[in-house]
């Protein structure tokens, strides 16, 4: 469309007002708002679903925190805040009352109302789901009225607050008319509307998903706490598994931010004027997992009995491995050599403890040869090769250093997105495999992988059919146990019975550093969840 003299004069008139009033507000030292901006954040895996109470897996909900979110969040020091909810009251030791904020809308604009939290409790607790450790413990929810409900426990539960910053709402009447009300199961390849599209009431809409190239969302300027969004106008996760890839993508300026970067490549990036790296530890573990209950491993050649039961062959496994060589050769130095199940920075971890096992390759073949496998034996080793920092060079150089103990790894590797529902399905006898914490509470990862499988949040991660009589009674008691000292005594023991009977083999807690270009300023989170609403580009 052509202008007329007159509306180029007013543009131009107006440009200068605008430039005189921006000179002004910097006269005076005021701060100019940021422009909006875009922020293209990219990592190796994608996410697995976009439904907030199917899949518990750390890049999934780092997705779904900016569309969906719980009744409480963490602030910038991982202390728990109001978020749906304005505040709680512990009315009983099993009965919570939680007052829900007012006025809140849904992306498509519907109401959230206490019938959202009560029908997403239910949701959640579907058994093909494995979100239940953020509802562990909880009864039932009741609607008191429109924005009021009441928790009630089946315990007391001292880290209830922490549990549901993931336990995210959903709204009802939308799940309802799209056919979403009940889990889809994802290990079976089920979908539903839910699955690739979002309803949230967070600070950014989802407005698209393309399975490994991209994820597109655009800030709700509706949300509640609108007034303090940042200038990210929108944000577009790129999944790119290749490692070159990756760090060509940010280097050429096509990526803002990488949270997955080649333990290769840190020391380069470092130097890079253009770029800013953030340094900074994972609360995750990255883990051996055995299947320990089945009377013959699938695929091995030890026919009739199952190597894994024995704890020798267990303890055999975890000291053939050199945990400092990986650190040195496969991740360069990143990473934290691991003798227990949760990382620095979560409670229950402590030095005296976390002592990694030293490794003693003729040790471990005499334990073998005393359990009665003095040949060793073959068995698969499954591995992810986009999930976790190396995972498939940390997956080789154990395979390398168990067949010098006689112990015949035949390893097979796989994306994440296929790894994961074979996992569910209990298909692997043995794999590599990693566990945050989100909660940063030891209680977290011993219920969800080392109690016996019961239901719920008991064992929902346990796929190592893994049952110890003594171990559930000590998780059982520090689920419900209010004095912390008492409790405190309780996760130790815990985590060291774990150890001491090696019932799963620790290699290291991940090192994650990420790394910008200059004009991003964000927050490093430990729980490796980038947040928009901590973020700014210039």
């Amino acid at each position: 469309m052509s202008k007329t003299p007159g509306s180029i004069s007013r543009a131009a008139h107006a440009i200068r007002l605008t430039t005189l009033a921006c000179a002004a507000t910097a006269a005076l030292g005021l701060a100019l708002p940021a422009a909006a901006a875009t922020l293209r954040w990219a990592a190796q895996n994608d996410v697995l679903t976009l439904d907030p109470h199917s899949q518990n897996h750390s890049t999934t909900n780092a997705i779904a925190q900016h569309a969906y979110e719980g009744l409480t969040r963490y602030d910038k020091s991982y202390q728990v805040e109001p978020a749906l909810a304005t505040k709680w009251t512990q009315t009983g030791p099993t009965t919570w009352r939680f007052d829900l904020r007012k006025g809140v809308k849904f992306h498509d604009g519907s109401p959230f109302t206490a019938d959202d939290v009560v029908f997403s409790f239910h949701r959640i607790k579907q058994p093909v789901g494995t979100m239940h450790p953020f509802v562990a413990g909880v009864a039932d929810i009741k609607k008191v009225d429109s924005h009021t409900v009441d928790v009630i426990l089946a315990a007391p539960n001292p880290i209830l607050l922490r549990q549901f910053v993931d336990f995210r709402i959903m709204s009802k009447v939308w799940a309802e008319k799209n056919k979403a009300v009940n889990l889809p199961d994802f290990k079976a390849k089920e979908e539903t509307v839910a699955t690739r599209s979002a309803n949230g009431t967070g600070p950014y809409r989802i407005t698209g998903w393309q399975p490994d190239q991209r994820i597109t969302m655009v800030q709700n300027k509706e949300w509640w706490d609108a007034k303090n969004a940042t200038n990210v106008d929108e944000l577009i996760y790129t999944p790119i598994k290749s490692d070159p890839t990756r760090v060509a993508a940010l280097l050429s300026g096509d990526v803002d931010l990488l949270s997955d970067i080649p333990t290769q490549d840190v020391a380069r990036l470092r130097t890079d004027a253009k770029l800013t790296v953030l340094e900074g530890s994972e609360i995750r573990t990255i883990f051996i997992g055995m299947d320990q209950g089945s009377d013959q491993l699938k695929g091995s050649n030890v026919q009739g009995k199952n190597p894994f039961k024995d704890k020798r062959v267990r303890e055999a496994l975890s000291i053939a491995i050199d945990r400092e060589a990986i650190k040195r050769a496969t991740m360069r130095g990143l990473s934290v050599p691991a003798g227990i199940m949760v990382a620095p920075g979560v409670n229950g971890n402590s030095p005296d403890i976390d002592v990694a096992a030293k490794a003693d390759p003729e040790r471990a073949r005499k334990l073998l040869a005393e359990a009665g496998y003095p040949g060793g034996f073959e068995v698969p080793l499954n591995c992810p090769n986009n999930r976790y920092v190396n995972d498939e060079e940390i997956c080789l150089a154990v395979v390398s250093m168990w067949s010098k103990v006689g112990v015949k790894a035949r390893l097979q590797t796989e994306s994440f997105s296929t790894f994961s529902p074979k996992l569910q399905a209990f298909e692997y006898p043995l794999f590599l495999y990693g566990w945050g914490v989100p909660t940063y509470d030891a209680l977290y990862t011993m219920q969800s992988l080392a109690r016996t499988r019961a239901g719920g949040a008991d064992g929902s991660g346990n796929y190592f059919r893994l049952s110890d009589a003594k171990l559930d009674q000590i998780i059982d008691a520090a689920k419900v146990e209010g004095d912390v000292a008492k409790r405190n005594a309780l996760l130790k023991d815990g985590l060291l019975r774990i150890r001491d009977e090696v019932l799963f083999i620790p290699l290291h807690h991940q090192v994650r550093p990420w790394a910008m270009k200059k004009a991003v300023q964000t927050m490093h989170r430990s729980d490796d969840r980038p947040e928009a609403r901590f973020t700014t580009v210039k």
